[in-house]
């Protein structure tokens, strides 16, 4: 039987929303299937607490659809984990978190790792989440390159300079791609001599993957 995932973007920019897919179908196995959701209510970028409080209505509501939909698991694409504690504990069926699934793969892949993120805007909650997960003893820092979540495309060079002043600042084994945007360029960003990077994208979609490879499937429907 096919497992259905379905990526819920909390913001409104259906691109990212397009991006997050693609990666996803790329990498997931056989016999599951992905589709994506834009939250078009919400605001273009989730950059700070003042977005994540006007994406969530929206976003609350897409996974109710989700779940109407009867979605095998729910994938919320956006590094702040935004209502990931909420939508866990409200749908029938397993949530990951883009943040999550990115720094668990981290401490798969290495002993120590960082974060780099966009703006400062979004450091706390990361650092936040970080902290609830108990990672923060293996966690360097959590480091904002400054660059606006919509201009990420267009500034790769300075996304590569500042992986590369982390990875020298910190000696991190690995480094999180801490933003959804940066999943699709992730690619283009590996270079010799940084250490592993993280894309959270492909790591959530296949958290959900194996959550659902291990028996955790939503209840049936009469």
């Amino acid at each position: 039987m096919t497992a259905r995932i379905i990526l819920l973007n909390p913001n409104s920019t259906t691109a990212m929303t397009d991006d997050m897919v693609a990666i996803a179908r790329a990498a997931l196995p056989p016999g599951m299937t992905v589709s994506g959701r834009t939250n078009r209510s919400g605001p273009p970028a989730i950059q700070g607490e003042a977005d994540v409080a006007a994406c969530l209505p929206g976003l609350f509501d897409l996974a109710r659809d989700a779940a109407a939909a009867q979605a095998d698991a729910i994938v919320i694409g956006c590094f702040d984990d935004t209502g990931l504690t909420d939508l866990r504990a409200a749908m029938p069926c397993p949530v990951v978190g883009l943040g999550e699934a990115g720094m668990l793969a981290a401490t798969l892949a290495a002993p120590r790792f960082a974060v780099l993120t966009t703006t400062d805007g979004s450091v706390p909650a990361i650092t936040a989440n970080i902290t609830a997960m108990g990672l923060m003893p293996r966690c360097d820092t959590v480091r904002a390159a400054q660059i606006p979540v919509l201009d990420l495309p267009l500034r790769v060079p300075d996304l590569r300079q500042a992986l590369a002043t982390l990875a020298a600042d910190t000696g991190a084994g690995a480094i999180v791609l801490g933003c959804a945007g940066m999943g699709s360029l992730a690619p283009s960003l590996a270079a010799p001599g940084l250490p592993v990077l993280i894309d959270p994208v492909r790591a959530a979609v296949l958290l959900a993957a194996a959550s659902l490879s291990c028996g955790f499937r939503p209840p049936a429907t009469a």
